[in-house]
């Protein structure tokens, strides 16, 4: 089947949309959040309990599958589908920003990427063509362009030469794909400096692709001018095609972009958060290994419908933390994934009714109170 984005629903207060993406292996409501399987697993989690709580689609990571298995074994396992038993859209990064995140190990040239394997020290290289040649054999639904996330900070002579080589290597991307049955995602860049962000929103939408992502941000700056680039590139995006906002994932994150016309997020932080005993509720963070929560009857979040929330409480929780135990993990994962998918549904229902601005003040007034 072929991509199909629909637009079904303007805010009327600010530029929070609602919209239905259709693909092979089903269909996506957004804005939508997308839990990151890195490994082609979301830890701790089945794909099973992941439908249960409502998940529609996952990430996962090019550079790692690419590494581990291989992208080759994972294709003649029949895909990524097959091999880790999920039914629903993936979409997979490029692998661009694990490279470029290990910064001593790779070196940068037109061509593409020569880096060493964080794993074994082995010599590699990832070009354009390269990855999207890896993502073809991996199969998802969603695949992205390499681009380079700029790092931050940088300067703007820096930070404008990373951005044209980004452009550069995207029209190769769509010149290297080939399958038909997958999406292909442009990648905006531009760093801190809004001018580029504009440029290069312009330079990526006249390429054309299927959706468009905004990369290079949650790298280190504050959120105002996090904010900031995002104003400045979503008037220069398609108003009839995805716009999916990469590794970005507070909560108030979640709220911001919606409300900025961002469709489509992904984040670690609720499932690495989770392993390390910190829960997402309405109110904010909650430590679970706190000494306060010992004898604590309660569940994480009064009204939380979540498997954890209906059957263990706050004192059991702690104690499988501080025994180190692998179900505290489990528990805490599904919790913390239940609260974003339902964020992300009671915001899609904010905006059926034209309460998004309500939503959003109550959301800060729970938050800080």
């Amino acid at each position: 089947m072929a991509f199909d984005f629909r637009l079904t629903k303007n805010d009327l207060h600010s530029k929070a949309r609602l919209g239905r993406i259709t693909i092979s292996h089903g269909r996506i409501n957004t804005p939508v959040f997308m839990p990151v399987g890195t490994q082609a697993t979301v830890k701790t989690m089945t794909p099973e309990e992941l439908k249960d709580i409502g998940v529609e689609i996952i990430l996962c990571n090019t550079y790692h599958l690419y590494l581990r298995p291989g992208h080759e074994l994972i294709k003649n396992m029949g895909g990524l589908h097959k091999f880790m038993h999920w039914d629903r859209p993936i979409l997979t990064d490029s692998g661009g920003y694990q490279v470029f995140s290990h910064s001593e190990l790779r070196k940068i040239k037109e061509e593409g990427v020569y880096f060493q394997s964080h794993l074994d020290g082995s010599r590699h290289f990832l070009s354009p063509e390269k990855a999207i040649e890896i993502q073809e054999a991996l199969g998802a639904d969603i695949i992205m362009c390499l681009d380079e996330c700029t790092p931050y900070p940088s300067t703007y002579e820096y930070t404008k030469d990373s951005m044209e080589l980004t452009h550069r290597w995207a029209k190769r991307c769509k010149e290297a794909k080939k399958s038909e049955g997958q999406s292909l995602f442009g990648i905006v860049q531009g760093g801190m400096f809004q001018d580029l962000r504009k440029e290069s929103a312009e330079a990526i939408t006249r390429i054309g692709f299927d959706g468009y992502a905004i990369g290079g941000l949650s790298v280190g700056e504050d959120k105002v001018l996090m904010y900031e680039m995002i104003d400045a590139v979503v008037p220069y995006l398609p108003e009839d095609k995805p716009r999916y906002l990469m590794g970005v994932g507070t909560p108030e994150d979640l709220i911001e972009g919606v409300m900025r016309g961002i469709d489509m997020f992904d984040c670690v932080m609720p499932t690495r958060n989770a392993r390390n005993g910190t829960l997402f509720t309405k109110y904010g963070k909650l430590g679970i290994r706190n000494a306060q929560y010992a004898n604590d009857p309660n569940p994480i979040e009064d009204g939380c419908n979540c498997y954890t929330c209906k059957n263990y409480s706050r004192a059991y929780l702690r104690h499988l933390f501080a025994a180190n135990e692998i179900l505290a993990a489990r528990l805490g994962t599904t919790h913390n994934l239940y609260y974003y998918i339902r964020l992300m549904a009671d915001i899609r229902d904010a905006i059926e009714r034209d309460g998004f601005q309500e939503f959003k003040a109550e959301f800060y007034k729970n938050l800080n109170s």
